[in-house]
This record gives structure tokens, C-alpha cells and sequence, in this order.
């Protein structure tokens, strides 16, 4: 009788099949999400207050890489390589992740993040891509994840659109975004996107910018 591997058996078991026979299923499965747990993740959030908010998303991951700055280039790759995931954010246009902040990176160019990574990050799946305008970067490169476009995070990005609100009406779009996000952080980046596109959507009806930013979340496969 030929012997089904454990991933093989897996897959089956999810399917809703019987794999009584292949021994114990519950294990594998407690197995998988050990697997899962050991994700190695690197997020790369230049230092700058006014996107401090954003470092509640990742702060639940356990297995995690944090870059805010003082990084060539070379070093970023390198890092991109050695990680199953990335997760990328902060100021940003359709060119890339802005060199923005109080990082001081070694990097000599107006983009940490360009066109220079993109052949990088086209080998990874369940990237997040969360700075203004990121859709016009995924979108002409083709990446896959989750991603924002234009996204509202300061009281004066809200009156470039015609949004005059409060300082505590972007404040609670920002954390209510990043609180959510977090919640659904380990799961797939299309989950989150589900997820949390729904949810922080409940909000538009009483808050203006997230009416604005949350038909502006995306994924591709």
C-alpha cells in the first residue's frame, strides 16, 4: 500500500476527506501551525512619528526583523532574501517607499524601496505593501499581497481631498486600521485583505477618511 507524505495527507484532511488511516491527523495539523509559526518575517517601517501608529501591526509577530533605518541598499536585499515575508511601509509614491524620516539610511536616493528591489520581491507572495499610492508600484510590477493606494494618515493629506476633519478623526481611522490589521497579521495577505477591508469599512459611514481609504485597500495572487 503506497504511503501518503504528511503534506500530501494534509491536503486531503482539509478537503474533508477520511485520512483515518494515515495516521493521526490532529497532529500533523498541530504540526502546520507550528510550521507556520516559525515564519520569519522582516519589516521594513523607516522611523518617522508621523507613522508611528503602523508599528502596532507587527508588533504581535514573534519571529520578526524590524528595519527603521540606517541600512545600505545591499544590507536591504540581503534581508529580503533571508525572509519569508516582507512587510513594507511608510511614506511612499508610485515609484516606491519614500527615504523619508529620522532613519538616516545609507542610501543616497529618494526611494528605499524601487524599482531596483522589484525582481526581489516578485519571488515573495504574502508581502504588504501599506504607504500612499503602493498600487500604482504593485500594480505596474505586477507583485502580490495586500496594498494600499492613496491613503489619508494626517489631518493635511484630508484637505488636499476636500476632508476637513479633526486631528481625532484621522486618529481614529489610523488606529483602528492598525489595530485591525494586527488582529489579522498572521493570517494570508488575502485574508487580511477580506478581513480588514470589511471591517475598518464599517466605520465609513461615520468617519470620512476611512470612507476615503478603505475602498483604496488591495490584493493580488
Amino acid at each position: 500500500m503506497k504511503t501518503l507524505s504528511k503534506e500530501k495527507s494534509l491536503m486531503i484532511l482539509k478537503k474533508g476527506a477520511d485520512v483515518s488511516s494515515f495516521g493521526n491527523p490532529i497532529e500533523w495539523q498541530k504540526e502546520e501551525r507550528n510550521i507556520k509559526k516559525t515564519i520569519k518575517t522582516l519589516v521594513i517601517h523607516p522611523k518617522d512619528r508621523s507613522t508611528d501608529f503602523l508599528s502596532t501591526i507587527y508588533e504581535s509577530i514573534e519571529d520578526k526583523t524590524v528595519v527603521t533605518g540606517g541600512k545600505t541598499k545591499e544590507e536591504l536585499k540581503r534581508l529580503i532574501e533571508s525572509h519569508d515575508r516582507v512587510m513594507i511601509m511608510g511614506h511612499g509614491t508610485p515609484y516606491g517607499l519614500l527615504n523619508w524620516g529620522e532613519g538616516k539610511w545609507k542610501i543616497n536616493y529618494p526611494y528605499i524601496i524601487g524599482v531596483d528591489f522589484v525582481e526581489l520581491l516578485s519571488e515573495k507572495t504574502d508581502t504588504i505593501y501599506i504607504w500612499c499610492n503602493a498600487d500604482e508600484f504593485v500594480d505596474r510590477h505586477k507583485l502580490k499581497g495586500f496594498y494600499s493606494g492613496m491613503f489619508i494618515s494626517e489631518v493635511g493629506e484630508a484637505k488636499v481631498f476636500d476632508i476637513i476633519v479633526e486631528q481625532n478623526v484621522v486618529d481614529e481611522s489610523n488606529n483602528t486600521f492598525a489595530e485591525l490589521m494586527s488582529e489579522h497579521i498572521k493570517e494570508s495577505s488575502y485574508t487580511i485583505y477580506e478581513k480588514v477591508k470589511y471591517q475598518y469599512g464599517l466605520l465609513a459611514e461615520s468617519n470620512p477618511v476611512v470612507s476615503y481609504n478603505s475602498v483604496r485597500l488591495y490584493h493580488r495572487d
